[in-house]
């Protein structure tokens, strides 16, 4: 897994290690049964025992499993003032298996 970041994002993340407890960590937040919806963010908080840790310019990101195995091989974080942090692609699967007999 590869992580890119923008300029932009590293340094809104910078400023902000400076204000906010914790670290950051890359989260997905996972919805839906049938069709699923993955959404990524980024948010601070205490580490966790088994967290992968990645540096980028000098900032430690964590994730945890769950979330490397949705995202993409190669991702990139990018940070709008509008939007907020972009973490790679968030995306909504439509496939739904129905049986019938």
């Amino acid at each position: 897994m590869i992580l890119k970041m923008s300029e932009a994002a590293i340094n809104k993340l910078k400023e902000l290690a400076g204000k906010e407890e914790g670290i950051p960590r890359i989260d997905a937040e996972v919805a839906g049964g049938c069709g699923m919806t993955v959404k990524f963010s980024i948010l601070f908080d205490e580490p966790r025992r088994n967290d992968i840790y990645i540096e980028i310019e000098g900032l430690q990101l964590r994730l945890d499993r769950f979330t490397k195995r949705y995202l993409d091989e190669e991702t990139v974080i990018d940070y709008q003032d509008d939007h907020g942090f972009l973490v790679g692609d968030s995306y909504v699967s439509s496939a739904c298996a129905i049986e019938i007999d």
